[in-house]
Formats: structure tokens, sequence, C-alpha cells
């Protein structure tokens, strides 16, 4: 009961405290409408399914006592987020859909947004690393930990739903809309900064 209680609680922190993965799913379902914000959800939790698989297979355990291969993982997900932020900055318009409700983003796009967003997340695997290698324990049984992995990621998926569906009710999402420009820029500049400081933490002692 315990280690459900902490599992959850870890869940809800890493999902509400914002970070990438907020800044992603707020711009896509602001700029792209409701499906493109539960679609970026969805790349999140698949995400972070992947984050939970490679720690039940014992990879965690390498990744967390190799400096190296960590900071390179560090790294790698700093670059993705400096590339996305640029793109996004690059990409800003004032333009406005003809329809306020109409996608200007694809279901497919917006999933990759949220998958790689999340699966090149530093903070994302740590959180994966923290619930298998220090939460449970070796009596934990297997079907008892893919249970915790499927709580984790249906938990910061459902947040990230609800996240979605409060920022395009109408008149939140006209709000934002009016402003579009330099949202998106400032978007752009977040996920920079975000990734300019992994990059910049890269080495540092855990």
């Amino acid at each position: 009961m315990i280690e459900l209680l902490t599992v959850i609680s870890l869940t809800v922190v890493v999902a509400v405290v914002p970070g990438p993965d907020f800044a992603v799913v707020l711009r896509n379902s602001l700029v792209g409408g409701r499906m493109a914000g539960v679609m970026t959800a969805l790349g999140i939790g698949l995400a972070l399914g992947v984050h939970v698989t490679y720690a039940l297979a014992g990879i965690g355990l390498i990744v967390s006592q190799s400096i190296l291969l960590f900071n390179a993982l560090k790294l790698i997900g700093a670059a993705y987020l400096v590339f996305l932020g640029i793109t996004m900055y690059r990409t800003a318009s004032r333009e406005m859909p003809a329809d306020a409700k109409s996608l200007s983003m694809s279901p497919m796009k917006a999933l990759r947004w949220g998958f790689f967003t999340n699966v090149t997340n530093p903070k994302a695997t740590m959180f994966a690393m923290s619930v298998f290698l220090q939460v449970t324990s070796p009596e934990t049984p297997l079907w008892t930990q893919i249970g915790y992995g499927i709580i984790m990621a249906s938990g910061v998926f459902s947040w990230f739903v609800l996240v979605t569906f409060c920022f395009t009710l109408d008149k939140v999402r006209n709000a934002f809309l009016r402003t579009k420009l330099w949202m998106e820029r400032t978007f752009g500049v977040l996920l920079t900064l975000f990734g300019i400081g992994i990059a910049a933490t890269t080495g540092a002692t855990r």
C-alpha cells in the first residue's frame, strides 16, 4: 500500500509541475485544437511507457550507474528541446485559422511531438528510475510493477487531457489565439531554455 501511494504521489507531482511536456501540450491544444492536445497527451503517455519498460528491464540501473551514458541521454534530450523551441519560434505567425475550431495540426504530428518531447526528457527518465529502482523492492511482483507503470502513464495522460480540455474552451482558446504570435514565440523560448538548462546541468553530480 505504501508503494502504491508513493507511486501515485510521484505521478501527481511529475504531471502537475510545469515542464517541456506541459508547454508542448498547451501550445498544441491552443493552436491545433482539442484533438491535437489529446494526441500530444497520448504521445507523452506512450513515451512514459517506454521509460517504464526499460526501467523494468533493468536498463535503468545501467543508466543510473553510468554518468557518461546518462549525460549523453541528457544532451540528446536537450538538443531536441532546443531544436523544437527554435522551430516553434521561427514558424510563429499572426495568421489565424479561418475557423477558430479547425485543426492546424494533424493528430499524428501532435502525437510525435508529445512522444519525442517526453522520451528525450531526462525528468521522465529519472521519474521511471526513481520508482523502479528506489520505491519498489526486489520482492515486488512483476505484475505489480507493471501495474505501477500503467498508473504512471495513464495518470500523466489523464492530467494532460484535463489541461487540454480546460485550454480549448472557446473563451480561453480565443483569448490566447488573439496573441498567437507572441504565444508561440514564448513557448519556443521556454522550450529552448528548458533544453539549455538541461545541457548546462550535464556532468553535475547527481
